[in-house]
């Protein structure tokens, strides 16, 4: 048997299908989706409310809010943060070797 993706990891499989920054993009937006959603649900506010606070319409927070839309504005997101009394933090990190399977 020969695999040509033994040994290999996941994100290298994604790498050589190139796709891995399409998939990224996804996981990302549906972190920042969950985590705002999250905090709209502490703070007690409603979709309504919440994009009446931020100055925007309850479709485009719909679509802030929405894990399989992965189009993203750093504005809106400041926007949303500031609205839940949180603040935007984006930070690159060097990839360590186990992150891209090597050892």
């Amino acid at each position: 048997m020969n695999n040509q993706y033994i040994g290999s990891n996941f994100d290298t499989f994604l790498e050589e299908e190139g796709i891995l920054s399409e998939v990224e993009a996804i996981a990302i937006k549906r972190v920042i989706a969950y985590q705002i959603q999250e905090a709209m649900n502490q703070a007690g506010l409603s979709k309504s409310e919440m994009a009446k606070r931020m100055n925007t319409s309850r479709s485009s927070l719909q679509r802030l809010l929405d894990p399989k839309n992965s189009s993203l504005n750093l504005q809106t997101i400041t926007k949303a943060a500031l609205v839940l009394g949180k603040k935007l933090k984006v930070e690159f990190v060097l990839e360590s070797n186990s992150d891209r399977g090597l050892s």
